[in-house]
């Protein structure tokens, strides 16, 4: 695969050297490679501060970072300082600076963020306003090199990871990185709606945050092949778009949420769960909400992390269909917790990532969470196709899983396969009339290993692959999308 992201020696030393696509996702807390099928999940161990200070150190020209908190002791003992990760990451931004690049920092005002006061003096900031027609700046993203002229460069990295000791390394947090210009430009011009200009100097005059601010329309885009959805909180009706996922559905539906107290996105979960759908969900003690109703649904399936005063079940993602290959995987993540401040006041971000990598490695990420809080799952195998309840037998065995891309796509389309062993390896493509309308050969492959082929489709439509790899069989849903 091509080598897309570039890192410093301290990230070598966390995790070793990672070759792959546009998009990242790493977990700062154990994942359960099990249920690995095509990729294996990163556990970052301790070395989320690494991480973000490697990515902080790549910025050429423009670093635009937009943090709820970001302090230099730990939150639990403010008598504490952090002598490692707080100063790790402000010296990788003063770093940035000292080069030339242009930073600017939005913070949440009502925070003390003390790890500011590490940061060089001339780095322009600007704290979120405060009084009765605000709530929070919640939002933890940073945009690199958004404008520079060479598409590699421009990258966002985002999730639910708070800057401080706990959150760096105890408390329990997603974090994706995407490399897009089109990506990172849409979440500059949200930068830019808040900071109230393009320039180095905020103005506060033309800044809007929270309930002032404007949908800027900037909400679908293709990396890699992926549809992903970009929402922004209060401006995008963010809670429609979670609602919406929830109900998409099919087989399996995984949830991990810090604060849960928006009662449609409980009931439609309850909805789905009782229509058959296999429900399992984590909730952190800290806020109840609806996590009674829940309760009385999923029973074993759902488990409440009971952490000590000092650390967070801090989530704030759903995984739709990560074992239904005939239906659409989805991850759904961000700042966003399910509560209705955060849908109609707070300043917040969510991704919806169409693709069923990522929903296998929150599965994974999921699993060893549940499993940790004395939970068993179940998760389901095979695909249901979306217009009929009859469950597809897929067979599996180790190694064995294929992915389809890019999807939605104009026509061409690669299948790749991961063999456990030499076998015969044959494609039956069907459209939504069950009508095969491709074949493509019945090869011996001689390696066990990555195989693909690629073809194209001249119809728009939705279509299912039917990949047969010796005794194998995985069924992989793809859209193929007008010009």
């Amino acid at each position: 695969m091509k080598k897309v992201f570039l890192f410093a020696a301290s990230l070598f030393i966390c995790f070793g050297a990672e070759a792959g696509n546009k998009i990242k996702y790493y977990f700062n807390q154990p994942v359960d490679t099990s249920v690995a099928t095509f990729e294996k999940a990163i556990y970052l161990n301790t070395c989320s501060a690494d991480t973000l200070a490697a990515y902080l150190k790549r910025a050429k020209y423009s670093l635009d970072i937009c943090i709820y908190d970001f302090e230099k002791t730990y939150s639990y003992n403010i008598s504490t300082v952090d002598t490692t990760f707080a100063p790790e990451v402000a010296a990788a931004i003063n770093s940035a600076y000292a080069r030339g690049v242009k930073v600017r920092i939005i913070y949440e005002a009502s925070n003390a963020n003390t790890g500011l006061s590490l940061l060089d003096s001339g780095i322009h900031t600007l704290g979120s306003p405060q009084g009765h027609n605000y709530t929070i700046m919640h939002n933890k993203f940073v945009v690199i090199d958004a404008a520079s002229p060479d598409n590699n460069d421009p990258v966002v990295w985002t999730g639910c990871m708070n800057w401080y000791y706990e959150q760096f390394n105890w408390d329990f947090n997603n974090i994706v990185v995407l490399q897009d210009s089109a990506l990172a430009s849409a979440y500059t011009a949200e930068f830019n709606m808040m900071w109230g200009d393009t320039g180095i100097n905020p103005n506060l005059t033309a800044s809007k945050f929270g309930q002032f601010k404007t949908d800027l329309g900037l909400h679908n885009f293709t990396i890699d092949g992926n549809h992903i959805e970009l929402y922004f909180s209060p401006s995008d009706h963010t809670d429609t778009h979670i609602q919406s996922t929830i109900e998409t559905a099919n087989t399996d539906l995984y949830f991990g949420m810090y604060d849960f107290t928006e009662v449609t996105d409980a009931n439609d979960i309850i909805i789905r769960s009782d229509s058959g759908v296999y429900v399992a969900g984590i909730g952190d003690s800290y806020t109840v909400g609806y996590y009674p109703a829940i309760l009385n649904t999923l029973g074993s399936k759902f488990k409440i992390y009971n952490g000590t005063d000092t650390t967070l079940y801090h989530n704030k993602f759903m995984i739709v269909d990560p074992s239904d290959t005939c239906s659409d995987p989805i991850v759904l993540t961000g700042s966003h917790n399910w509560t209705t401040s955060a849908n109609t006041k707070n300043d917040e971000n969510t991704l919806i990532i169409h693709n069923d990598t990522a929903a296998n490695l929150y599965l994974q990420y999921f699993k060893a969470t549940f499993n940790s809080l004395g939970g068993t799952l179940t998760p389901q195998k095979g695909c249901r196709t979306s217009d009929s309840n009859t469950s597809v037998k897929t067979i599996y065995e180790n190694d064995f899983s294929a992915r389809i891309y890019p999807s939605p796509s104009t026509g061409n389309i690669t299948i790749s396969c991961q063999l456990p062993s030499a076998c015969n390896v044959s494609f039956e493509i069907v459209n939504e009339l069950g009508q095969t309308v491709k074949t493509i050969g019945d090869h011996y492959v001689q390696q066990p290993g990555k195989y693909s082929v690629t073809s194209f489709i001249d119809m728009p439509g939705v279509y299912v692959a039917k990949i047969t790899a010796g005794n194998n069989v995985i069924y992989k849903r793809f859209i193929i999308a007008r010009m």
